[in-house]
């Protein structure tokens, strides 16, 4: 390897230290109270060595909300070629097994207040890139096979309403594990029942006992949580 490729490595590599570490921070600390200085001390870095990567914490934003999208995006292509109903399932077990998988991760993208990166067209509808026109997409492709009951036919609220039946039950558990007065059950298989009973409630009885008779497995890429 030569030099110029060497230096480049290096530099890809602490670029992505700097933004695993913002991450976490981001998470534990909020965005409003977290400086360049803070984040730099925070993550052992000098200020222009943060700066020589990122203009400022909007950019480290942007790209922590560009990179997460990116990598949803590439879970849910592993089964892009399955019914609509069977993709839309996995949509919701893979987004809850991504929360518990990856806490800080979750709570940054889902959990913390922030404008949200802002996309071109294109990259915003493809469903390669970024995983909510990936879920709209499948949305739309169940809408034209016919499988969802004739009182739902807007798109855009039933990708909405499958969004929030997987993000409810591992949203409640990641702010509120620790509290003792709750009895709670495992995130996984509780997400799961809800994911599976919303489902069941929007689409045809006979779309049902289809998605019934699908095998509910899912291709989970186990990481360290951060």
């Amino acid at each position: 390897m030569g030099v110029k490729e060497r230096r480049e490595r290096e530099r890809t590599q602490v670029r992505e230290k700097i933004l695993d570490a913002a991450l976490d921070v981001f998470a534990t600390d909020g965005i409003e109270g977290v400086t360049m200085r803070a984040l730099a001390d925070a993550i052992e870095y000098s200020p222009p060595v943060i700066y020589a990567h990122f203009r400022d914490k909007d950019a480290i934003i942007r790209e922590l909300c560009h990179r997460q999208l990116r990598e949803l995006a590439k879970r849910f292509s592993t089964f892009a070629t399955l019914d609509p109903l069977e993709r839309l399932r996995r949509i919701g077990y893979n987004y809850a097994d991504f929360a518990i998988e990856h806490p800080s991760h979750f709570r940054f993208m889902f959990l913390t207040t922030h404008a949200m990166a802002e996309l071109d067209e294109a990259e915003r509808n493809n469903p390669e890139l970024h995983a909510y026109a990936f879920l709209e997409q499948t949305v739309k492709d169940a809408l034209a096979a016919g499988a969802f009951r004739p009182e739902y036919t807007d798109a855009a609220e039933l990708a909405q309403i499958c969004w929030a039946a997987a993000h409810g039950v591992v949203a409640l558990q990641n702010i509120k594990a620790g509290d003792s007065w709750v009895a709670w059950r495992d995130a996984r298989t509780t997400a799961r029942r809800l994911i599976d009973a919303t489902l069941n409630g929007l689409v045809k009885p006979e779309a049902v006992k289809r998605l019934e008779r699908a095998p509910a497995r899912t291709t989970r890429v186990r990481r360290s949580a951060r």
